[in-house]
């Protein structure tokens, strides 16, 4: 790798991890806030929630074979103009049906990205891969933790939300000018990428523990979803005593970014947790975890709301665990990859509708309960999904 090489491609990981966890951590935030702008419906929330993970969705189920077929930094650049048009577009609308549009485009483009880092990091860093992933998600962490709080002041500050979509275009487009000088070896760029068929997704389905793990990480992602982008409102729809509208956000605000630094402390400690304990009992007792730490969350809420946090230390280890237990049952890898990102996306946006109408119908309390549901059916299959024996691992075809 050229020396001239190396910082643009720390650079492009790293700002663009940034970047994608303080988009994700902040749709909530910013979605209370439209609501009352756009005049929206706990029913259009929760579309405008599916609508975005469902461009996600389909990023994962092109963006692979795109970057097989045409190189990481083509499927990249497509990645950041969708961002920088999609985030001046729902900067910019002040109807339903164009910031429905754009929020699709957004989504688009954060999958394309999140893929492109994902293929980036191996394909030039494959002896210590381990390590920039670390790192990498570290500066994800990073993005969830600081995003919010600046959000939180520019807010406070009577700024609106639309200006700091606006802002994030333009820290997207720094990243674009950097890519533009990103020059990669046509053999490195592809080298070494799984093709994800049909048969081998079908071949996936017929391992129960393999469809175990891909049902664990759907409602894993409803669970975490449903959270970050309902709490706020949620939280704001609370009678409190001594709190109005405002204060009420504030703090949900906070709590939302202190579930993201307990979620990036979970992510740097979740490999010796895993040594110690084992993949299975780590996923075990962490979905058990999270279920307590939601259920007294919820009837504390009131009057120790911080309490709520606990559940992003809970859920932190256990996305990356349930891959780990994944990638011992086959040998096809890349098929499986593919599945679980459908998976994942699929279960963003299914609760996004789940919600956003019970919330409609019966009231956002009622709504915001489904996240209990979710977890609870993780602690089942947790308890399902099978570890192989090592001989059985090394036998395995």
């Amino acid at each position: 790798m050229q020396k001239i090489q190396r910082p643009i491609i720390y650079f492009l990981i790293f700002a663009t991890m940034f970047v994608l966890g303080g988009i994700q951590n902040t749709k909530g935030l910013i979605l209370e806030k439209v609501q009352t702008d756009i005049n929206l419906d706990l029913s259009q929330v929760g579309i405008m929630v599916s609508v975005f993970q469902v461009g996600f969705l389909l990023a994962s189920l092109v963006a692979g074979i795109f970057a097989d077929r045409k190189g990481i930094k083509a499927v990249m650049t497509l990645g950041t103009i969708l961002m920088i048009i999609g985030l001046i577009g729902t900067g910019s609308a002040y109807t339903v049906a164009f910031f429905l549009g754009f929020y699709l485009i957004v989504g688009v483009g954060i999958g394309s990205m999140t893929v492109s880092v994902a293929t980036l990091i191996p394909t030039y860093f494959k002896e210590r891969s381990g390590v920039v992933f670390n790192l990498a998600n570290a500066l994800f962490g990073v993005g969830m933790i600081v995003t919010p709080l600046v959000l939180n002041a520019i807010f406070s500050h009577n700024i609106s939300w639309r200006a700091f979509y606006i802002g994030v275009a333009v820290v997207i487009a720094i990243i674009l000018a950097a890519l533009m000088m990103f020059k990669p070896e046509q053999r490195a760029a592809t080298e070494g990428q799984d093709k994800v068929s049909l048969m081998s997704v079908a071949r996936l389905f017929k391992d129960r523990q393999i469809l175990y793990v891909i049902l664990f990480i759907l409602f894993y992602v409803a669970a975490e979803a449903g959270f970050l982008n309902f709490f706020p409102i949620f939280y704001t729809s609370l009678d409190i005593a001594g709190m109005d509208a405002a204060q009420k956000a504030s703090t949900a605000a906070y709590i939302i970014a202190s579930f993201a630094f307990l979620f990036t402390i979970g992510r740097f400690v979740g490999g010796f947790i895993i040594y110690k304990l084992g993949e299975r009992r780590t996923l075990i007792g962490f979905s058990v975890f999270a279920l307590l730490a939601l259920i007294l969350g919820r009837l504390l809420v009131v009057n120790a709301s911080y309490l709520m946090m606990l559940f992003g230390l809970a859920l932190s280890v256990l996305f990356p665990t349930a891959q780990g237990i994944a990638s011992k049952l086959t040998k096809q890898a890349g098929s499986l990859q593919g599945v679980i990102y459908v998976a994942s996306g699929l279960g963003g946006a299914v609760v996004g509708l789940l919600i956003g109408e019970i919330s409609d119908a019966f009231g956002i309390q009622h709504g915001f309960n489904l996240i209990f549901v979710f977890t609870s059916i993780i602690t089942v299959l947790a308890m399902l999904i099978r570890t192989p024996k090592q001989e059985e691992t090394k036998t395995a075809a």
